[in-house]
């Protein structure tokens, strides 16, 4: 008989404000039921420490002096977790098999082979007396991958159950924006890749010129004008980036600078477009589609909420592409990644494949993750 596992993920973006917390029950292969759903936000404190460590660390250097910092914040983050998955496995009735912890990403460079995710696999094991797998990216990145993106495979399940019609295209705006081809239902197949800035841009110009933590729905965006000029320039600047980049980006690959000077208002509206044309760009380019053909482009992640952003591009893409949420399709946008992390913790428990050529770059398919049996 096919086991089916009950397995909680739990996910922390960079817009480093909490912690996303998902069960549900799969074979690791082919089907899966989400079971719960739930987020659960970083007291100030945390929060604070996460933004100012992360704005020390630039390189891999500044992750050996920034050590000790490091080692506390990753206690604090790990302690929360735990605390979080106390109270959901206190709640919920049946046995949890597995723990997938994605961690908080503190710093990622591919070409280095390093990305760093703050939380500890053992600590949370022994706290909580469960198999916990931690620590995704090392086996990805040790051949030859970048490490990220790797929910493509939990994106082709999503299209393959909630039978979306393929050619698909998922959309996923955290900090980061990535994209997931899905044009059979061949693991082999899938093609995906980061493709720039998502609200990382957004959310920082926020911060700095204002109380706000990022802008509510594009409202702010929406007030201002956008100045070509330092658009033009500055997508220019971008594709000579992705010459040079390959599959994946960590926020520290962008900054501010060509905004600089502006208000608060042009600032977003010129940020605002340079995203949509970076994601425009990408998905056009991912995929030649003949004019008769059409590709559905579901959108998940808290960028989605971004109205303004969403319309921008929308208002971009050519009429045989068509834009929807994720959430149109009874599917939770806030919760895909958790989700795809507890369904990832499985297959890897299983030894079965969470990364490929044409996902991660690696030299070909293979397992990660880290399992701890800590009690």
């Amino acid at each position: 008989m096919e086991k089916i596992y009950t397995s909680l993920g739990l996910m922390s973006g960079t817009s480093m404000d909490g912690v996303d917390a998902s069960i549900i029950k799969s074979n690791g292969e082919d089907r899966y039921e989400v079971v719960f759903d739930q987020y659960f936000k970083y007291d100030d404190e945390i929060y604070e420490e996460l933004v100012n460590i992360r704005n020390k660390i630039n390189s891999s250097k500044d992750l050996e002096f920034s050590s000790f910092a490091l080692a506390g914040i990753e206690r604090k983050i790990t302690l929360f977790h735990a605390s979080v998955c106390k109270k959901i496995i206190s709640d919920y009735t049946s046995n949890i098999d597995l723990i997938g912890f994605h961690g908080q990403t503190i710093f990622h460079n591919a070409n280095e082979k390093i990305s760093k995710q703050l939380g500890d696999g053992n600590l949370l094991s022994g706290l909580l007396k469960k198999k916990v797998v931690f620590n995704f990216r090392e086996n990805d990145m040790l051949n030859g991958g970048q490490g990220a993106p790797l929910a493509p495979i939990f994106h082709q399940l999503l299209a393959n159950q909630n039978q979306i019609n393929l050619p698909a295209c998922i959309l996923n705006i955290g900090g980061i924006a990535n994209i997931t081809i899905i044009s059979s239902k061949d693991f082999n197949d899938l093609k995906s890749y980061d493709i720039g800035p998502g609200n990382c841009l957004l959310d920082e110009w926020t911060r700095k010129n204002s109380k706000e933590r990022f802008d509510t729905n594009g409202e702010i965006a929406k007030a201002g004008k956008t100045d070509e000029i330092i658009l033009n320039q500055a997508i220019d600047n971008f594709d000579n980036i992705k010459k040079t980049n390959n599959l994946s980006f960590d926020i520290k690959d962008f900054d501010l600078n060509f905004v600089r000077g502006l208000s608060l208002e042009d600032g977003l509206s010129t940020l605002t477009d340079f995203t949509a044309t970076i994601v425009y760009q990408s998905i056009v380019n991912a995929i030649n589609l003949d004019k008769d053909k059409k590709l559905n482009i579901l959108i998940c992640g808290g960028g989605r909420k971004n109205t303004f952003l969403v319309d921008s591009i929308k208002n971009k893409l050519p009429t045989n592409m068509r834009l929807s949420l994720i959430d149109d399709y009874k599917i939770d946008g806030d919760f895909v990644e958790s989700q795809a992390f507890a369904y990832i913790a499985i297959r890897c428990y299983l030894k079965k494949k969470i990364s490929f050529s044409k996902t991660t770059n690696v030299k070909k398919a293979c397992s990660g993750g880290v399992l701890i049996e800590n009690y």
